[in-house]
């Protein structure tokens, strides 16, 4: 029995699509919610559906009695999320899991100097607890998504121009739907035991490569300004922008200037059998008709 957490979320019912393609059957899949209204779809599907949250390390346990294999996708929740991955992993090895897989994420400074040490520190513990529990495991370390780009370039990108922080430092961002084939195909094979994968794209790009991109693909000229933080800060705030958003926004393009997301691997394109989704092929799925 398979188990997936988050599974009325984007990544979990994907990956749980990718299950169902490959031949799985819906019986031997399970999808854990606290909702069970949100995932009709799963259930019309026949998947196995368990309710469970992530605060109640009991109810935990007893939604995953009989687990095999346990994807652990990653709590939204920052504030809450190291004590909520903790409970599961914890409720895992108490019901009988065997094998744990969890979504973390791609970087390179473990320290609080980094940009994203409030996103990342708990990802950072997750690993850890995961590696000292005793479970087999396979942690997948995810780039980021290009499916967030029109998010960073806002509503206005094709008149406005992309206007981020982000310097000319390249990163290999990796389309979602990618990485939930992977996974799926790590939980349905053999050879994953103690494994930790980058899932990174295996080209990396700049933003300015990209707003150069965007202009092919639209027919006018897409300008990239890198503006000092303070001033893309002053710019979002009188924009109306939330402060929490803000903050995120700028720590992650601090993250891209630092290169904490640029790589050197092949690992998504060995667990896919191909190449990945390029950024210009996404690029032009979404704005090629606008």
């Amino acid at each position: 029995m398979i188990l997936i957490t988050g599974a009325s979320g984007n990544y979990g019912k994907a990956t749980i699509d990718f299950l169902l393609k490959k031949g799985f059957t819906a019986q031997s899949i399970s999808a854990l919610v606290r909702d069970e209204e949100k995932v009709e779809d799963l259930k019309a599907k026949g998947i196995n559906v368990r309710i469970g949250d992530y605060d109640n390390y009991e109810g935990l346990v007893e939604a995953f009695k009989g687990v095999e294999k346990l994807l652990l996708v990653s709590s939204s929740d920052i504030e809450k999320r190291e004590k909520q991955q903790e409970n599961v992993v914890n409720a895992a090895k108490v019901a009988g899991v065997k094998h744990i897989l969890y979504t973390s994420f791609e970087r390179k400074n473990d320290t609080e100097t980094s940009p994203i040490y409030s996103i990342a520190k708990s990802h950072i513990k997750t690993e850890e607890l995961i590696k000292e529990s005793g479970l087999t495991y396979t942690i997948f370390r995810n780039n980021l998504y290009l499916d967030l780009l029109p998010m960073f370039f806002g509503e206005d990108v094709l008149t406005t121009g992309i206007f981020l922080p982000a310097g000319n430092s390249k990163s290999a961002y990796v389309l979602r739907n990618d990485m939930c084939e992977a996974t799926a195909n790590v939980l349905t094979s053999k050879g994953h035991d103690n494994k930790v994968y980058s899932l990174s794209n295996t080209e990396s790009v700049s933003l300015q490569e990209i707003a150069h991109e965007l202009s092919e693909i639209v027919g006018k000229d897409i300008n990239y300004v890198s503006p000092p933080q303070d001033i893309y800060v002053e710019t979002l705030t009188k924009a109306g922008v939330p402060a929490q958003y803000i903050g995120m926004f700028a720590g992650i393009a601090e993250a891209i200037k630092q290169e904490e997301f640029s790589a050197e691997t092949t690992d998504l394109e060995d667990l896919l059998g191909r190449k990945p989704t390029t950024g210009k092929a996404f690029l032009k799925e979404v704005y090629a008709s606008k």
